[in-house]
């Protein structure tokens, strides 16, 4: 399981006063007004970057489009944030956003085995992709094709975390 979850990425500076702007990658934009301070992740190494981490204390929070604007305490020029473009921001998993039931965090349903009705193991979990009225799971089958299954009751029989797997019902049509 993740320790930490991203919730956002600096996409560029704000202004002339230190404050970045934020694209958030978390399904609630608002729960950035509830921190008090974040990990700044840098690109990892395969990818241009250090990989280095630093906690940073938010100062202050505002909001603009589909943007978040963040205030980090202590950098109050455009120069202390102009290099953290492209960098993560991370929480730890005992500062994510309670979950409801039936409802788990992305890095923990990546990399599940599927199962079938049977039990049978048909593939992996690859990627969950949010749509608009249900998210919907790729699933990596054993035979090298991909299934779109809709993360809907009818489909998604069981999820165990703990045990690594997801049983299924794959519904007519969807092979």
């Amino acid at each position: 399981m993740e320790d930490y979850f991203q919730i956002g990425i600096i996409t560029a500076p704000h202004g002339l006063r230190g404050e970045t702007k934020v694209y958030p990658t978390t399904d609630d934009a608002r729960r950035y007004k509830r921190l008090k301070e974040v990990i700044l992740a840098a690109p990892e190494e395969g990818q241009g970057g250090t990989g280095e981490r630093v906690t940073l204390e938010i100062e202050g929070v505002k909001f603009f489009k589909q943007f978040v604007i963040l205030k980090f305490k202590g950098m109050d020029r455009i120069e202390d944030v102009e290099k953290y473009r492209k960098y993560s921001l991370l929480v730890p998993r005992s500062n994510a956003v309670r979950l409801r039931k039936d409802e788990y965090f992305i890095a923990d349903l990546t990399g599940l085995m599927v199962q079938d009705e049977d039990g049978t193991e048909i593939g992996t979990l690859k990627d969950v992709m949010e749509t608009g009225a249900n998210d919907v799971y790729v699933i990596a089958l054993k035979d090298g094709r991909e299934l779109l299954l809709p993360a809907i009751k009818q489909c998604v029989l069981e999820v165990d975390i703990a045990a690594g797997f997801m049983r299924v019902h794959i519904l007519d049509g969807l092979l």
